[in-house]
């Protein structure tokens, strides 16, 4: 009576197993299908407003923005893709001192 009690249980788990190496074996197998050179298509070129800021990284765009992300990675939230110039989001950040917050 147990051990009835214990075959749909004993049943799923293997099933699932079963389904995850699988998955495992069609995710290797796709990682080793993509060549490099497909890959690399997608990575688009950084173009020239990629720059270094002193104890922040590397920056793109325009980080007068209000938009901007302040990333190495993407441009901002309405215009990842760029470019800065002529966007017809941009805002001026308004710059906070310390006398201002005082």
């Amino acid at each position: 009576m147990i051990i009835v009690g214990f075959l749909p249980s004993l049943f799923s788990l293997w099933l699932i197993r079963k389904t995850h190496l699988r998955i495992r074996t069609q995710l290797r197998q796709a990682s080793m299908n993509l060549s490099g050179t497909r890959a690399r298509q997608y990575i688009r070129p950084m173009e020239g407003d990629r720059y270094y800021l002193e104890g922040v990284g590397y920056l793109i765009g325009d980080i007068s923005c209000k938009y901007n992300a302040r990333s190495g990675y993407i441009r901002c939230a309405v215009n990842p893709c760029g470019p800065c110039q002529s966007c017809r989001y941009y805002e001026a950040r308004e710059l906070t001192t310390k006398e201002n917050q005082a």
